[in-house]
């Protein structure tokens, strides 16, 4: 199990308890109220890999393309 106070402390956007890390050209998502649940996104946003519902990574989506521009430089 990951350390949930590093994942938070390296995240570039913490929205709504799911912290958005930058890994290369991709994405990491983790829902840290609940680390099971994660999803690996493309920079544009495509799903590459999730262990959440469609529900939640429906929520998810929408919230990186809302602050995706506070992870780019």
């Amino acid at each position: 199990m990951c350390n949930i106070k590093e994942v938070a402390d390296a995240a570039e956007v913490i929205v709504n308890g799911y912290a958005y890390t930058k890994d290369g050209n991709n994405v990491r998502v983790l829902n840290l109220n609940n680390p099971e649940k994660a999803a690996y996104l493309s920079k544009m946003g495509e799903v590459l890999e999730t262990s959440m519902d469609d529900i939640e990574l429906e929520i998810v989506l929408e919230y990186y393309q809302k602050n995706r521009k506070y992870m780019e430089g």
